[in-house]
C-alpha cells in the first residue's frame, strides 16, 4: 500500500505550486510573479477568496505545467525517484523504492478550503482529488502485516475520493535585503476513500504468490495505509517544506503578496 500515500506528496507539491529546480533556476526565472498570477493584496479583507481564485485561475495551465512558479507538467506528473524505508514500527516493516513514477489526474484537484494568518504566518488549505492513477517501477522487501513481501517490477494503482489537510507555519526572512517567507513546518493529514494496486513480479515472478499478495493488500488496503501514515506524513511534509522554500526564496513577500 505505499503507493498510495505517496501519491499525496506530489499532490502537496502542486496545490502549493512547488517542485525541485536547480539552484541555477530559481535565480534565473523571471521575478515578475504577477504576470501569471492574480496579484492578491495583503490587506484584502477577502485575501483567502483571492489566493483560491488565484489557484483556480491556474488550472488551465497545470497539464503542461508553469515554470516561472516551479511548476511541473501535472499530466502526468513526473518523479523521478522515492525512497521509503519503513522500520520495525507496528505490523509494516518494509524497504522500496520508487523510480520513473508517472502520476495522472492530480490538475483535477479541487481547493475546498485556504485560510491565511498573516499576523500568525500560517496557511491552512483544505484539497480533494476525485481520482489519481500512479505507474512507477518499485523494489520491494520487508513485511506487511506480519507476511513477508519482495519484488521488483511495475506498481500500479488507482486511488479516488483523496482529502488532504495541510498546515504550513511561516516566518520571515531576509534576502537580498528583502522580506521573504520562510516554511518552518508543514504539518499533513490526509485521508484516501479507496485504492486499489497491482504490483508485477512479486516473489521473483512467483505468480501463485504474487496474486496472493495483490489480494491480501487490496482486502486489507486501509490497515496498511494506517500503519504507513504517520512516516509518510512526515516525510511529505519536510519534503514539502524544503520545495516550497525554493519559490518563497526566489520571490519576496512583497511579489507574492504586495500591500
Amino acid at each position: 500500500m505505499t503507493n498510495s500515500n505517496f501519491n499525496l506528496y506530489f499532490l502537496a507539491l502542486v496545490l502549493y505550486i512547488t517542485n525541485i529546480r536547480s539552484e541555477t533556476d530559481l535565480y534565473t526565472q523571471s521575478r515578475r510573479p504577477h504576470n501569471i498570477l492574480r496579484t492578491c493584496h495583503r490587506s484584502d479583507p477577502n485575501l483567502n477568496d483571492c489566493i483560491k481564485g488565484a489557484i483556480e485561475d491556474l488550472r488551465p495551465q497545470l497539464a503542461r505545467g508553469i515554470p516561472e512558479l516551479f511548476i511541473p507538467s501535472c499530466e502526468p506528473l513526473c518523479i523521478p525517484e522515492i525512497v521509503m524505508n519503513q522500520g520495525n514500527k507496528g505490523s509494516v516493516s518494509v524497504q522500496s523504492i520508487y523510480r520513473d513514477i508517472r502520476v495522472y489526474g492530480p490538475s483535477q484537484f479541487i481547493l475546498k478550503n485556504v485560510k491565511v494568518d498573516l499576523e500568525k504566518e500560517r496557511i491552512r488549505i483544505k484539497v480533494w482529488l476525485p481520482f489519481l492513477h500512479m505507474t512507477a517501477n518499485y523494489t520491494i522487501e520487508g513485511r506487511i502485516l506480519m507476511l513477508p513481501i519482495s519484488g521488483a517490477g511495475l506498481s500500479e494503482g488507482n486511488y479516488t475520493n483523496i482529502e488532504a489537510n495541510v498546515l504550513v507555519q511561516c516566518n520571515t526572512i531576509q534576502i537580498g535585503g528583502r522580506k521573504h517567507f520562510n516554511v518552518q513546518d508543514v504539518a499533513i493529514d490526509f485521508q484516501i476513500g479507496h485504492a486499489s494496486i497491482y504490483l508485477s513480479d512479486l516473489f521473483e515472478g512467483d505468480r501463485e504468490l504474487g496474486e496472493a499478495m495483490n489480494t491480501f493488500l487490496n482486502d486489507n488496503w486501509r490497515h496498511v495505509a494506517q500503519e504507513f501514515k504517520p512516516i509518510l506524513e512526515e516525510t511529505i511534509g519536510d519534503l514539502f517544506k524544503k520545495f516550497a522554500n525554493k519559490l518563497y526564496h526566489t520571490y519576496s513577500l512583497d511579489e507574492l503578496l504586495p500591500i
